[in-house]
């Protein structure tokens, strides 16, 4: 049986770099997106190739909406063996200036799609009693902070906490699910742009729907390929690591960090 690999946030950026680099290791792959039409060109892409495909339209902020993916996944393949909790948005100020519908939407996406996926998700993958990974994507934000980033980094803290909870919970009890954080740096993708599918957008004064300045937008086109992500991620699921660092020159901003938490 091909293992089974579900993506949330696939159809675009480090998502859709995981779907490309689990078909290349013969996976059949579950798409998950809010974005209808890149959803539905990446499933006809990776059919094209031979792929098997199921591509799902999903909100993660919305419980139903994670357990229809999961019921549809599980009545195709009948099981799941790496999970990537993966969809992210951002929206950038000064923290005390966002509305409550910005911490709705940065929290509903980043934080509570992770939790759905392990609720929705962990259960099943529990019953099958054969080896998974769960792969929740974090943030360098995740383990240290930046000014202008507060959701954001709120929310990549949650999930790294959350991570290495789920992770401490399942080796107690000796699952054979393992679990894998993802932090990494700037990444060439659109998550800048990521109000396009925010609920509230139109009501958004015009200056609230571009986050980012030039130097941040060149900063980020001068990233990791989404492409280079997904080999950190698939060999850190081969060698069982769970911090997935892709910059090895955040060590020392992390390391700060800790030496001002001592």
């Amino acid at each position: 049986m091909k293992q089974v690999a579900v993506i949330t946030g696939a159809a675009s950026g480090i998502g859709r770099g995981l779907a490309e680099r689990f078909a290349t290791e013969d996976m059949a792959v579950v798409l998950a997106d809010i974005e209808e039409e890149p959803l539905a060109k990446l499933e006809a892409d990776l059919r094209a190739e031979g792929t098997t495909v199921l591509a799902v339209q999903t909100d993660v902020s919305k419980a139903d909406s994670v357990e229809n993916l999961a019921a549809q996944t599980y009545t195709t393949f009948g099981a799941v063996h790496i999970l990537c909790n993966n969809a992210g948005v951002v929206c950038s100020r000064p923290i005390w200036e966002h509305t409550l519908a910005d911490w709705e939407w940065v929290l509903g996406v980043n934080l509570w799609g992770v939790i759905h996926g392990i609720r929705t998700f962990v259960p099943r993958m529990l019953a099958q009693e054969t080896e998974c990974h769960i792969v929740n994507t974090a943030s360098i934000l995740g383990l240290v902070r930046s000014p202008g980033t507060g959701i954001y980094t709120v929310s990549k803290h949650g999930v790294v906490a959350l991570s290495e909870t789920l992770a401490d919970d399942l080796a107690q009890m000796n699952s054979k699910i393992q679990v894998h954080v993802l932090c990494p740096g700037w990444v060439r993708t659109g998550i800048l742009d990521s109000a396009r599918n925010r609920p509230d957008t139109e009501s958004l004064p015009n200056s609230q729907n571009t986050i980012a300045s030039q130097t941040v937008r060149a900063e980020m086109e001068a990233g990791m390929s989404p492409a280079e992500i997904a080999d950190h991620v698939y060999n850190a699921i081969q060698a069982g690591t769970f911090y997935i660092h892709t910059h090895p020159e955040h060590k020392d901003w992390i390391r700060a960090r800790m030496d001002k938490v001592i």
